[in-house]
């Protein structure tokens, strides 16, 4: 895992003044020490400037980037973050082919499959990752990320050249590019966030390759193209068959994801999301490191809800000794909670999941103290059905985001000369409108079934793709890599082509999941309902966000004013919340709302951002 960030140029060398231009994208680099604090370099060639942080997880003494092969025609350079599980397997194609390698790492690898077969290399990968390829022998620069979006690259465009990068940071510190929010941006934050359309970087001329996607530019210009697409194919087989595929899937897929060269463990809840994965796991490490986390005061505050419906230590400590792992809680108090908001906000450069990601940010960090990689179980909800809105028959009949399904709260904040300048309602519909249309069909399916294909469509391309967003970008803040097995291709076509009756088998939720792991864990832990990430419930952070955003909105100069309906928030501020009605996904509820609009103002303040509406 990685920082990688620099611009391209094929209309103008770069060579003549490669110290200026090296350093341009060494500073840009630089903002990316976070997600790579082993090692860093620069690479300057006529047509491209190109840093790398790295954080070394695969044969730490070699594989540096960025990393450069020498052809007859012209020297090739790979910038790249992520990890390649399938490397092996490609490894000794290569070499059938009369490739030599030079080091351990997959970094090699991927650079002799890109030499090798092209802009059809992506296809070839198991694994997450986002890479840029300068071949100097084509003339071209070529971008690439994994088919559902781990890890993350976005870029620009400055007159003729291309700027990119794995966090938006690092693009604004490119001459030209300022943070500047116009109509859609706003509308991204306010009435879909924390959430984000595929492609969109919110800033203004910012973008992102969309998961799946590869982007080229060459002397015709900057193309994107879709490399891959979720398909869409019937289900013969018997939900027996299904079941002994998923397990195997499974098996392989942990196994390929506990390859590391530096100190591995788990996220362990003691949901069946994370008991399975660490059981996986600990079959092949005896002495696997297990963590879990919580909150101060959770012991006397938490309260069974329809979202939460109990807490998750006594189960992991169960999970803990049945599989004999070295279990550590880790507990996060109010103070920290509230601290963190800063950090997570620029760890992510947007307004987010608010203290859901700095409980997150702050946890990495601890867990860093000891290891460099993590196996976690996240995604599983979204694959096999485990959320509240694929059951509720109000929730399929609607045509909304589930997780998002009524956004008047949200716009009754605005000033109204804002709410009608962006015109929430209409935005969010498209955008909702767009997705569905992307839902591939199956032939004679009946409308039940297809409206159940378009529910796990919307939740692999958006929700899913929120939390990994989070997952990247908390972690790798803190320089932890943390692998998502349930992300794997495979699995997730497996079971996305499966009908509803497999995923709620006699009506029980997420039943391929509980049966593929019936011999690995007690009926009792393979039937725990679902509660998701855990958060505070703790009275006095709800009073430190109020008497926060009282702060906040005392002060005229602050820049939310700019948005803000104060007799709205006058009257959010005056609510008594409950804490299991979200308004967004199933954790944030009213405490973190008023914590979305402190990052709201922070993010405004630090960004220096500029409204153009």
């Amino acid at each position: 895992m990685c920082g990688i960030a620099g611009f391209s140029d094929l209309t103008t060398s770069l060579l003549p003044e490669s110290a200026l231009w090296g350093a341009l994208a060494r500073r840009m680099g630089q903002t990316l020490l976070h997600r790579g604090p082993d090692d860093f370099g620069c690479h300057v060639s006529a047509q491209s400037a190109m840093a790398h942080a790295r954080l070394a997880i695969m044969d730490p003494l070699h594989g540096g980037q960025p990393f450069t092969l020498p052809t007859d025609e012209g020297e090739v350079t790979l910038i790249y973050n992520g990890e390649i599980y399938n490397a092996p397997e490609l490894r000794r194609m290569l070499q059938s082919l009369g490739v030599s390698f030079q080091t351990h790492c997959d970094t090699e690898v991927l650079l002799q499959c890109y030499l090798h077969f092209g802009t059809e290399c992506s296809r070839m990968l198991n694994g997450i990752f986002a890479f840029v390829v300068d071949d100097t022998r084509k003339k071209q620069v070529f971008l690439c990320r994994d088919r559902f979006g781990v890890k993350p690259l976005f870029y620009a465009r400055s007159h003729d050249r291309l700027v990119y990068a794995s966090e938006i940071k690092a693009l604004f510190e490119y001459p030209g590019l300022n943070p500047v929010i116009t109509r859609e941006g706003l509308c991204e934050v306010w009435g879909l966030g924390p959430a984000r359309t595929p492609g969109c970087g919110v800033f203004d001329r910012i973008y992102e390759i969309k998961p799946g996607y590869c982007g080229l530019l060459d002397r015709s210009g900057f193309r994107t193209w879709a490399y891959y697409t979720l398909p869409c194919t019937p289900c013969e087989e018997s939900y027996e068959t299904v079941t002994e595929r998923l397990r195997a899937l499974l098996e392989d897929t942990v196994k390929r994801q506990m390859q590391s060269d530096v100190p591995l463990c788990t996220f362990l809840s003691g949901g069946l999301d994370s008991s399975v994965i660490t059981a996986l796991a600990a079959q092949l490490d005896p002495k696997l490191t297990t963590y879990s986390f919580d909150y101060q005061g959770n012991d006397q505050y938490f309260h069974p809800t329809a979202y939460q419906p109990d807490a998750d230590e006594p189960w992991a400590e169960k999970v803990s000794r049945l599989l004999h792992t070295d279990h550590h809680r880790l507990v996060c108090t109010s103070e920290i909670l509230l601290k963190t908001l800063h950090d997570s906000l620029q760890a992510r450069d947007l307004p987010g999941m608010a203290d859901v990601d700095s409980s997150l940010l702050y946890f990495c960090s601890l867990v860093q103290q000891g290891h460099k990689v993590v196996l976690c179980g996240e995604c599983a909800d979204e694959i096999f059905g485990g959320y509240p809105w694929f059951h509720k028959e109000e929730a399929l009949l609607a045509r909304v985001f589930p997780w998002s399904p009524d956004i008047h709260r949200r716009a009754s904040l605005l000033r109204p000369d804002v709410a009608e300048a962006l015109g929430l309602p209409e935005y969010v519909a498209a955008r909702y409108e767009e997705t569905v249309r992307e839902v591939p069909a199956l032939p004679g399916e009946t409308m039940t079934e297809t409206r159940r294909r378009e529910m796990s469509y919307l939740n692999l391309r958006w929700f899913m793709a929120t939390l990994l967003e989070r997952k990247d970008r908390c972690s790798m803040a803190c320089g932890l890599e943390v692998r998502v097995p349930y992300a794997d291709h495979r699995i997730i076509e497996l079971i996305y082509n499966t009908p509803w009756a497999y995923k709620c088998h006699n009506g029980v939720r997420k039943s391929l999941l509980r049966d593929a792991a019936r011999e690995l864990l007690p009926e009792e832990v393979l039937q725990r309902k679902k509660s998701p990430y855990p958060k505070t419930h703790n009275p006095d952070y709800e009073a430190m966000l109020r008497t926060r955003l009282q702060d906040v909105l005392r002060d005229p100069t602050r820049p939310i004013h700019q948005l803000l309906s104060p007799k709205a928030v006058k009257d959010l501020l005056s609510e008594t919340f409950d804490y299991g009605q979200p308004w967004f996904g199933q954790l944030m509820a009213g405490p973190q709302l008023l914590a979305y609009l402190l990052q709201v103002n922070d993010w405004l303040e630090t960004y220096h951002i500029r409204i153009r509406l």
